[in-house]
């Protein structure tokens, strides 16, 4: 049996494979630290996992409506009032089984053959493939270290056309951490206008920001934006829920509409009990956030200013989220027991191998001069890997 091209086109992604490596490693007795994975180390806050317990004991255990069930929309509804000023209507609002499937069923629902999406990299390496497999095309705004890693306003108006449908905004970032202003959303957001291009804005990262760092929901800034947006959310990274898989997304009642249609042939509703779960998360005490967001920031600064002391390498302070993106450009083309490290892939392989360290390469985000550090893991395991990697470049000839 053929496999079909829309199969055989597909990347695997390469943060899971990563992870996947590392924990087989460790399985089989190695001393292994990862930077790999994309998930809080932090266990789900117990009231949440009361709620779930409270669930199963009452029998909500059978299927819900599609989208999600009529109390989970409304606190998802109060949460975008409290949170970011927005007012939806629970017909504009969509749960399903982790922000990844919201993204999936946008792409599904607005992309025609051939229709462009304009993805700014480095990107999270799930959105080129989720356009492809929705008959898409993605493409790239290119973006640079010196500007933060952001689009501009008239970068996008250059990349604007007719069958470009849609521009994915994702902020606080992954892989980069950083954060785009309310001035830099507001000017992205009149350019996306002119050009009647969509807004996809993947705010999964919203709650984990640091320093004087705010986060703004560019759907906020006005009605005719938010008319223009589909936001995409969810309590994976906020409340550690990763494997509970609940995501959300907020827009225009239409596309919302044909989001629930793709869903009721796919996956019907989100688990009946993590959506119970997922409520408690919304509703209940925020104050979990608070303390996981001060145990990154302390992880955030140890790790920048370590990645800075390596030889060949600079970082710059992500402003969000729970990843390093560090610039390994001065260390490609060095070698290693002869062998050139010409890519970061060529690096990230040298590190597993001789250090038993796991990093993801830059080029999974489309930038081969960098690679990717998660400090979602103890103290003692930042510690521990960026002494190694400091080893390692210094065996770099």
């Amino acid at each position: 049996m053929e496999i079909a091209n829309r199969a055989k086109n597909i990347n695997p992604s390469p943060t899971l494979a990563i992870d996947a490596l590392a924990k087989k490693m460790k399985a089989e007795g190695k001393d292994i630290i990862s930077f790999g994975a994309g998930e809080p180390d932090f266990d789900t806050p117990q009231n949440v996992k009361d709620k779930a317990i409270e669930a199963i004991h009452k029998g909500f255990t059978k299927y819900t409506a599609v989208g999600g069930t009529e109390e989970l929309k409304e606190a998802i509804c109060r949460k975008f009032q409290r949170d970011n000023n927005l007012t939806y209507t629970k017909k504009e609002i969509l749960v399903s089984c982790g922000a990844k499937h919201s993204l999936y069923n946008i792409f599904q629902a607005i992309l025609n053959p051939g229709d462009k999406v304009l993805i700014p990299s480095p990107y999270w390496v799930s959105y080129p493939e989720m356009v492809s497999l929705a008959g898409g095309k993605p493409i790239f705004l290119k973006t640079k270290e010196k500007n933060g890693f952001k689009i501009t306003a008239d970068g996008l108006r250059k990349k604007a056309n007719k069958k470009v449908k849609a521009l994915i905004l994702n902020s606080p970032s992954n892989p980069t951490g950083m954060v785009y202003s309310k001035e830099e959303l507001m000017d992205i957001s009149k350019a996306a206008l002119e050009n009647q291009i969509l807004i996809i804005s993947d705010e999964i990262y919203e709650k984990i920001v640091y320093d004087d760092t705010k986060h703004f929901s560019i759907a906020s800034l006005s009605p005719e934006i938010k008319q223009n947006t589909v936001v995409v959310n969810g309590v994976s990274k906020s409340s550690s829920m990763t494997g509970w898989r609940i995501g959300y997304s907020a827009g225009p009642e239409n596309i919302i509409s044909a989001m629930n249609n793709i869903q009721s042939h796919s996956t019907s509703n989100p688990a009946s009990i993590s959506q119970k779960a997922a409520q408690e998360a919304i509703n209940g005490s925020q104050e979990f956030v608070g303390t996981m967001v001060t145990a990154f920031k302390e992880r955030r600064d140890y790790m920048v200013s370590r990645l800075n002391k390596i030889k060949g390498v600079s970082c710059l302070i992500p402003q969000g989220a729970f990843y390093a993106f560090p610039n390994i450009k001065k260390i490609l083309g060095k070698k290693f027991n002869g062998k050139e490290i010409r890519s970061s892939l060529d690096l990230s392989g040298f590190l597993i191998e001789e250090m038993n360290v796991a990093v993801v390469p830059g080029i999974a985000f489309g930038d081969d001069n960098y690679m990717r550090l998660s400090y979602a893991t103890s103290m003692e395991n930042i510690q521990k890997g960026i002494d190694r990697i400091e080893q390692g470049v210094n065996k770099l000839i």
